[in-house]
C-alpha cells in the first residue's frame, strides 16, 4: 500500500523544530559519509522551471517541483507545486506520495536556521528578510529556534506584501517586525539577512557588507536567478549546501563565471562545518554567506520524518497501485 499525504495531512505532523533537527542530522550524516551525494536535474518550460531532486538514506525520495513565478497573478495558483515520491530502498516499493510544497518550505527554512546556528553571531538579534512570501515567513520562524531574534525588517518590491508580512509575523511570533522600503538601511542594522526572492539580478552588493554579518541566500535555485553580486561573495566566507550544485545554479556560479572566485575559495559545504572539517564562526567580525540552492538531502530527511509520523498518527489515505 502507498500512503497519499496532502498538504492538509502534513501540516499537523511537521513542525519547524522537527524539520531543523532532521535537516541538521541529514547534513551530518552526509558529511560523515553515511549517505550518498544527492542528484538534481532542472528543466525549463516557457513559464517556469521543473526541478527533480533525489537522494537516498533510510528511504529513497525523489521530488518533482514546478516553480512558476507568474502562477499567483495569472492563474491564482501557488508559485511552487509538486510531489515527493518515497520508496523502500531495499525492495523498491512505493511507500508514499507527499505534497511537496510544505516540505520544500520547511526544509529550506530549516537549512537556513542550521547554517545560522553555526555561522551567525551568537548574539544575533536583528534580521532582515528580503522577499516576504511563504518562504520568508518560514525562514524567520525557523531562525527564532537558533538565535535570540527580537527585531526583524521586512523588505519586498511589493510594499503591500511587506506590510502584510510585518503585521502577521508580529502577531504570530511576538517580536518587533517592521516593513521597510530601503533595503540598505535594514541590512546595515541587521546581524542576519535572508534573501528569498525570485530576483534575476543581484539585490545585495559588497557595499552592504559589515563586520559580523551572516547572509542566507535562498532564492537562486536555477542558473538564471541571482541575489548576490560576485563582489559580495569575494569579500565573504562562502559556505554552500552542495558545492557541485551551487557551482552550477547558485549565487556561487555567478561568482565563478565572473572569475572572482574558484571552487577552492569556497570555505566549505554545510556538512563540512557541522562535522568540524572546516571552522564555523571563530570571531564576531567574520562575514559569512550561506548559498542555499536546496538539496534532496533535506527533502529525504523531512519526508522520512513526515512519513513515519503520519503512520503513527494515521494520517493520509492508502492506495494500492499494484
Amino acid at each position: 500500500m502507498t500512503l497519499i499525504l496532502t498538504a492538509r495531512d502534513l501540516t499537523p505532523v511537521l513542525t519547524p523544530q522537527d524539520c531543523l533537527s532532521s535537516v541538521e542530522q541529514a547534513f551530518r550524516s552526509y558529511g560523515e559519509g553515511h549517505s550518498a551525494a544527492p542528484k538534481s536535474l532542472g528543466l525549463h518550460a516557457a513559464a517556469g522551471t521543473f526541478h527533480v531532486k533525489a537522494a537516498i538514506s533510510d528511504i529513497f525520495a525523489a521530488k518533482i517541483n514546478a516553480n512558476f513565478p507568474e502562477n499567483p497573478r495569472r492563474h491564482a495558483l501557488p508559485t511552487i507545486q509538486g510531489v515527493i515520491v518515497v520508496m523502500d530502498p531495499d525492495r523498491g516499493t512505493p511507500l508514499a506520495i507527499l505534497d511537496s510544497a510544505l516540505v520544500t518550505t520547511l526544509r529550506t527554512a530549516a537549512a537556513t536556521a542550521v547554517a545560522a546556528k553555526y555561522l551567525a553571531r551568537d548574539d544575533a538579534s536583528t534580521v532582515t528578510v528580503a522577499g516576504c512570501g511563504t518562504q520568508g515567513r518560514a525562514s524567520l520562524e525557523a531562525l527564532l529556534l537558533v538565535r535570540p531574534i527580537r527585531e526583524a525588517y521586512a523588505y519586498d518590491l511589493d510594499g503591500t506584501a511587506a506590510e502584510r508580512f510585518a503585521i502577521e509575523m508580529r502577531e504570530s511570533l511576538g517580536i518587533d517586525v517592521r516593513a521597510v522600503t530601503a533595503l540598505d538601511d535594514a541590512v546595515r542594522e541587521s546581524a542576519i539577512v535572508v534573501t528569498c526572492t525570485t530576483a534575476h539580478a543581484a539585490i545585495l552588493d559588497a557595499r552592504h557588507l559589515h563586520p559580523g554579518l551572516f547572509i542566507a541566500a535562498v532564492g537562486a535555485d536555477n542558473p538564471q536567478k541571482q541575489e548576490l553580486t560576485p563582489a559580495l561573495l569575494r569579500e565573504s566566507r562562502v559556505v554552500v549546501d552542495i558545492l557541485e550544485q551551487a557551482a552550477t545554479m547558485g549565487d556561487l556560479h555567478h561568482a565563478l563565471e565572473a572569475g572572482v572566485l574558484t571552487r577552492d575559495d569556497v570555505h566549505g559545504e554545510l556538512a563540512d562545518v557541522i562535522c568540524g572539517r572546516v571552522p564555523s564562526r571563530r570571531h564576531d567580525d567574520e562575514i559569512f554567506v550561506f548559498d542555499s540552492t536546496g538539496t534532496a538531502l533535506q527533502d529525504v530527511a523531512v519526508s522520512s520524518f513526515a512519513y513515519a509520523r503520519a503512520l503513527e498518527c494515521g494520517a493520509g489515505v492508502e492506495v494500492a497501485f499494484a
